[in-house]
């Protein structure tokens, strides 16, 4: 059975392959893991979070609120949202 790790633990495995210098066949055969384990890893490392981290300002004369998104863009409604809604509208205006 294989053995659960931390993401503190996962992270470091990560670190330590990329300043190796070997190839994913070795790192993954001397840590008694397999490549597939390494690539998803490092793929969850380097793949952004859906989720965006926003800085929520009231503006009461455009709306009830006004998120400024990383991209520039704003989303300003007096319209109540259910978290899993917002997080949803979020992702999709970071996406465009």
């Amino acid at each position: 059975m294989s053995k659960r790790r931390s993401a503190g633990e996962v992270e470091e495995l990560v670190r330590e392959f990329e300043a190796s210098g070997l190839t994913r066949a070795e790192f993954s055969q001397r840590q008694g893991i397999a490549v597939t384990t390494l690539d998803c890893w490092r793929r969850k490392r380097t793949t952004p979070s859906p989720l965006v981290e926003v800085q929520v300002q009231r503006e009461p004369e455009r709306g009830d609120y006004c998120l400024s998104l990383r991209n520039g863009r704003r989303i300003e409604s007096a319209w109540s949202f259910a978290d899993k809604d917002l997080a949803r509208l979020i992702r999709l205006v970071e996406s465009a």
